[in-house]
């Protein structure tokens, strides 16, 4: 390699991560920290801890209270658990192989980093379109929800989730590798891995969402006016109705609001990406990239802290009562 495009290079990572350095043509974490890298990989272990605890309490309270297993709560799970293998698995490989020092050397764990990041990340995706549709049935079919939504079709949408996470992470890793083997970015790689990819990964299940969530909102909007019709035209009534429709509106609000926000600027950055002449800066795409991560570290706090059967489980296992029996299942409700 040329001594000069080596320099260029090494200026270039140095200037775009400040915990890197070369060493034999390689790029590494360096031996000699600064303090901005220090605070830096705290706030990433911090986040990473965050995950994985949050998570780890969701898991332990639908797996260990027999009251919290329902359907709707096997999808949650399952959600915890891509989300748990985020904060176990890809947040130490995205901090040890950051997509900065990968973009200039990619070997073979950074290819294990990003087919962990791929399969995970859309997993919880996923699984999140899935839980929508729970709420879809629940909401707006309620007399025929039980028989829709059970055990079988939870199974069945939870294989299908994890499946095709797969499938989008097998098909875009065998395009970087034949990418890597055509010398020069080769047209149906690039439209496997910017297009194809993230069509399935996110813009799909989003649409999805979004519509279904829609649909929830008005018809919670048409029950709230239907039982104002019903009852008493009272002012305690129109408020209470009033008060029961902003709490939809907001709880909905807060789902989607956080999920686009944490999601839609890295694959908005990557869609467009192939086809700009300027090229997006890589601390911003890695930026884009931990801002999706975390949101791993919030599904918790949104699909289950909402849910007051939830803060009751949670309270039992951080204050050890479910290891001393000091409980009992009403608690929960």
């Amino acid at each position: 390699m040329d001594p000069e495009v080596t320099f260029n290079r090494t200026s270039v990572v140095t200037a775009i991560h400040p915990c890197y350095e070369i060493d034999n043509f390689n790029f590494i974490l360096t031996k000699t920290p600064s303090i901005i890298c220090v605070l830096l990989y705290f706030f990433l272990m911090l986040l990473s801890v965050i995950t994985t605890c949050g998570n780890l309490l969701v898991i332990i309270s639908v797996s260990y209270f027999q009251q919290l297993h329902i359907p709707t709560n096997y999808l949650i799970l399952s959600l915890a658990v891509a989300d748990l293998l985020v904060g176990i698995i890809v947040f130490p490989f995205s901090m040890a192989f950051s997509y900065s020092s990968c973009l200039y050397y990619e070997d073979l764990f950074c290819k294990l980093r990003g087919s962990f990041d791929i399969t995970l990340s859309t997993t919880s995706i996923l699984h999140l379109c899935c839980i929508s549709i729970d709420r879809y049935y629940a909401v707006c079919q309620p007399l025929t929800y039980r028989t829709k939504i059970n055990h079988c079709v939870v199974v069945v949408m939870i294989v299908v989730s994890w499946g095709s996470s797969a499938l989008i992470a097998i098909s875009i890793t065998i395009a970087g590798l034949n990418n890597d083997k055509c010398g020069e970015r080769c047209l149906i790689d690039v439209v496997m891995a910017n297009t194809i990819g993230p069509i399935f990964s996110f813009y799909l299940p989003v649409i999805i969402m979004l519509c279904i969530y829609l649909k929830i909102f008005l018809a919670a909007q048409k029950q709230a006016r239907s039982i104002q019709n019903t009852t008493c035209q009272s002012k305690k009534s129109g408020a209470t109705v009033r008060k029961n429709e902003r709490k939809a509106t907001k709880t909905l609000a807060i789902v989607m609001g956080v999920f686009l926000l944490f999601w839609t600027p890295f694959f908005l950055c990557i869609s467009v990406l192939p086809f700009s002449n300027d090229p997006v800066p890589v601390p911003v795409i890695e930026t884009l990239n931990w801002l999706t991560l975390s949101n791993s570290m919030l599904n918790p706090f949104i699909y289950a802290f909402f849910y007051s059967w939830f803060r009751s489980a949670f309270r039992m296992i951080i204050s050890g009562k479910i290891f001393t029996g000091d409980y009992t299942t009403s608690k929960l409700s």
